[in-house]
């Protein structure tokens, strides 16, 4: 044995008699961990939020989170003499008198676009697949709520610098917390210390955007990695797999290479983008003057929903008893944010009430095999996306010559039209790739081979599904139906009264999809004929097992 191994033993000998390590991190190294693309994207918001810690901890080191106004006389001549704050000052500062300091604002605000990013693209991944089902609600609502604070610690990081851009992010701030009934203005005043901007703004938001907001979201990544260790990872549809299984790698030494590997490319992407790409130049825009307008002044991509609902919104506001109740400013900002983040928050409850489907789920769904639930999805994802192209309303103006006032008309037909459009379109495309699977499930793989029978007919020659693709297509979890009662039967207690039969309705709509062939001994038998029945559409409790409430199940699974 070299010296090297003598210490390393002797070392680990050494906790391991006093902390007892050996057993729980052997455990750990040996945990398997599934393998597909779509799993690092929750790896990209981790690392992008690391990111964010090491260069944020630089920022503050030359930081002056204060409101004071001091006169400019630093290297940038263009604004020498200039009166300004001093969070302004020492933000022209680290941009042309510390050492990397531009580079490393940079690489924090571009870690920040995309760690709200990774979380959007991770918490769609896990709606679209199902990953949030039975028993992982708890780490669907941690989801939740990380994307809600990250985009809300990305508000107050952009507000510090106190140039113009950011002193407009929270003029809209004042004017949605005004808007507010009653409490409004108390709101407003206890945030901004007085009238808005005060002088005590910037010191606030430094707070709880480098100390209380990073601590919470600390704890959440902490607690969402927790379950997903203790719960084991979901893992994609395919063979050998089951939902009493994990198929994968160990952690030691293939995830940890991979995962280490990976952090280091996502720090290098966004080293160079830092590099190339220029991002939020505060001496362009000046600093914060509350008399001052801007054109084209855009937020961060993740608060363009919120500006474009503002934007789209018409005037609407009522005088009451000498009260004004602003709700062309409070609609728009709060009720499509609630509505979205609520409707997310709820959906895994409201899914297992629709469906009584109660067991545990560690295989994920195909999108397809759920046409409902991706349907509605993509319908979300259209509202999402017609508010934040409108919140850039008057760049599309410009950029394609036309009014104003037309973009936004546009935009309010659009986000009443759009989802309904998105969503049949989405539900017939998952129901016709479903009708593809069955077909290929039915006469197997198309070869190119034509051949001439006896009798003169030509026929394509197929060849069976390979097992891996068989599984794949066999891999789709049959929900229970919830049956209404036919003719005098007594309804069972899922149908009785009004909400017994909202709930049979969205029961059939949700699971609405193709039936699986039953097994008929010709699936891919390489002689398919071309000349197979159109399957329907028809709700899959039709072809599949009975409700797990009905048949007096636990829902365990088992």
């Amino acid at each position: 044995m070299s010296t090297t191994e003598k210490l390393l033993e002797g070392t680990g000998r050494w906790f391991d008699d006093r902390l007892r390590t050996a057993r729980p991190v052997r455990t750990f190294l040996r945990k398997i961990f599934p393998d597909h693309w779509s799993f690092l994207l929750g790896e990209i918001a981790l690392y992008s939020f690391i990111i964010l810690l090491l260069t944020g901890t630089f920022l503050t080191l030359f930081f002056q989170p204060s409101m004071t106004d001091v006169i400019y006389h630093g290297s940038y001549t263009p604004l020498d003499g200039v009166h300004m704050s001093e969070a302004y000052r020492s933000t022209l500062d680290i941009s042309f008198d510390v050492r990397g300091g531009l580079l490393m604002r940079q690489i924090h605000h571009w870690a920040a676009i995309l760690f709200v990013a990774a979380i959007v693209c991770h918490l769609l991944r896990v709606f679209f697949t199902g990953a949030f089902r039975k028993p992982r609600e708890i780490n669907w609502l941690i989801g939740v709520t990380l994307f809600t604070l990250a985009f809300t610690e990305g508000l107050f990081g952009y507000s510090l610098p106190d140039d113009l851009l950011s002193g407009t992010g929270l003029r809209i701030l004042e004017g949605v917390l005004l808007s507010i009934p009653i409490v409004g203005t108390y709101l407003s005043f206890f945030l901004f210390g007085g009238q808005f901007p005060g002088n005590v703004i910037i010191p606030r938001l430094y707070i709880i955007h480098v100390l209380l907001i990073p601590a919470i979201l600390l704890a959440l990544i902490a607690a969402h990695l927790f379950l997903m260790f203790h719960q084991k990872h979901t893992q994609m549809p395919g063979k050998g797999r089951t939902d009493k299984n994990v198929v994968g790698q160990p952690m030691y030494p293939y995830f940890m290479a991979k995962t280490g590997a990976w952090f280091f490319f996502i720090f290098g992407v966004t080293a160079l983008l830092s590099t190339f790409a220029q991002i939020n130049p505060i001496w362009i825009y000046g600093p914060y003057n509350p008399s001052g307008i801007s054109a084209g002044s855009q937020p961060d991509w993740y608060m363009g929903f919120l500006e474009g609902a503002l934007r789209m919104w018409p005037s609407w506001h009522w005088d009451v008893g000498g009260y004004s109740f602003a709700f062309n400013v409070f609609v728009p900002a709060l009720v499509p944010l609630g509505l979205i983040m609520t409707g997310l928050a709820v959906w895994p409850f409201l899914e297992q009430w629709i469906t009584g489907d109660r067991r545990e789920h560690h295989v994920n769904d195909r999108p397809r095999n759920a046409p409902t639930r991706t349907a509605l999805g993509m319908a979300g994802v259209t509202v999402y996306g017609i508010m934040w192209l409108e919140g850039a309303n008057d760049i599309v103006a410009s950029q394609l010559s036309i009014s104003l006032y037309l973009t936004t008309e546009i935009a309010r037909y659009a986000i009443f039209i759009g989802p309904v459009v998105a969503y049949w379109v989405t539900k017939r495309v998952c129901l016709g790739l479903q009708r593809k699977d069955v077909h290929l499930l039915e006469h197997g793989v198309e070869t190119g081979i034509i051949r001439q029978l006896p009798d003169g007919e030509y026929i394509e020659v197929t060849r069976p599904v390979d097992e891996e693709k068989l599984a794949v297509l066999e891999a789709r979890s049959q929900l229970p139906q919830i049956e209404a009662p036919v003719g005098d039967d007594v309804p069972a207690p899922s149908a009785r009264g009004g909400l017994g039969k909202l709930r049979v309705s969205l029961n059939r709509v949700l699971n609405e999809s193709i039936p699986l062939p039953q097994g008929n001994g010709h699936r891919g038998n390489g002689h398919g004929n071309g000349h197979g029945g159109e399957p329907t559409a028809v709700p899959a409790g039709d072809a599949g097992p009975e409700s797990l409430e009905q048949a007096g199940g636990d829902g365990s699974g088992d």
